[in-house]
């Protein structure tokens, strides 16, 4: 259960088309994820998929049965906002089992569902305390759990962990993983942050525009990106883009390389140039090179050994089987 597809979907307000036609297949049990810039349409298209706007034209089917015209509260979908959404007023035992009440299930039904929920999610010892006693990442798991316990197809989360400081992003994705893992249900994942899509995403989909730009696994965009765009967005450092004689001498109008396919070296290397910044992360240095001549700036990836200082001349050697080859058209070339 919790195959999603898209046919020819299409939004748009007004005269303006903020989706073009669209197509796409979330399988079963899949953790996909939307991933783009601001603006590029995910949170619409996941709004889309929950019935919370109307679709323009085209056909949305979950398992099979067209729920293009379904209300959001008979798709058997779940949505989990980075705003929580829980009320104040109510212990975390009562927003949990909140949809429960709504659908007027047995009492014995609902404890029996919301105590599982609890468990799953370590919220045992808080089923008693209302939401301004938690911590932000106890209260997002509230908002999961309510979701939980309407035994979804399929869990829709818009953004989930934006609200939430660093130390507590990593450890909320690592439980958004887990929960997945233990679940085994189809999720959809908006975020603008492509480093919770490589590591949470079986599938991730790059959006820009309303348009998809690629849709693969955390590694084949990684490895193999289809073009400028998502070569720049995938991989944390960005890519380094070069244009000019240097891309001419690989037969591209663009080449890309990875910051942490290029090796330092204390001399002479394929490339010359002087470290501006150099970022000391502890087991990474990352430096951001000037005066190449190839580019305005390259940033390398190096090992945390490595202590170059700013104004020193370094040399630079690329992966030779590392160096992505673009066209004019920005489009990966073989």
């Amino acid at each position: 259960m919790g195959q999603i597809k898209l046919e020819k979907v299409t939004k748009s307000f007004g005269d303006v088309e903020v989706i073009p036609p669209l197509d796409l297949t979330i399988g079963e049990g899949e953790f996909t994820v939307f991933v783009g810039p601001s603006g590029c349409g995910k949170s619409t298209l996941l709004r889309l998929i929950a019935g919370l706007e109307d679709i323009s034209s085209g056909q949305i089917t979950i398992d099979g049965q067209d729920a293009t015209n379904v209300p959001p509260a008979k798709r058997r979908l779940a949505m989990v906002f980075q705003s929580y959404a829980l009320y104040p007023h109510m212990s975390v035992r009562k927003n949990i089992a909140f949809p429960l009440r709504m659908a007027k299930l047995d009492q014995a039904e609902q404890d029996k569902r919301v105590e599982q929920a609890a468990s799953v999610l370590n919220l045992t010892d808080y089923l008693d305390r209302r939401p301004g006693q938690l911590s932000g990442g106890q209260r997002q798991r509230v908002a999961i759990g309510r979701a939980i316990v309407r035994e979804p197809a399929a869990f829709l989360f818009d953004e989930p962990l934006s609200n939430l400081d660093a130390a507590l992003r990593v450890g909320m994705r690592l439980e958004i993983s887990e929960l997945h893992k233990r679940l085994a249900t189809t999720m959809i994942y908006v975020t603008h942050d492509q480093v919770e899509a490589m590591t949470m995403a079986d599938k991730i989909v790059v959006l820009r525009a309303g348009h998809i730009e690629q849709v693969g696994s955390p590694l084949e965009l990684y490895r193999t990106p289809r073009n400028l765009f998502v070569a720049g967005f995938i991989g944390s450092p960005k890519m380094n883009h070069i244009d000019g004689a240097e891309a001419a001498k690989h037969s591209a109008k663009t080449i890309g390389v990875r910051p942490e396919h290029i090796d330092v070296v204390d001399g002479e290397g394929v490339w010359q140039g002087t470290v501006g910044v150099a970022e000391h992360l502890g087991s990474d240095t990352f430096f951001h090179i000037h005066g190449t001549g190839i580019a305005e700036t390259l940033t390398v990836r190096a090992t945390g050994e490595v202590d170059f200082r700013h104004g020193d001349r370094i040399g630079l050697v690329p992966r030779a089987d590392q160096i992505h080859r673009f066209d004019d058209q920005g489009l990966r070339m073989p």
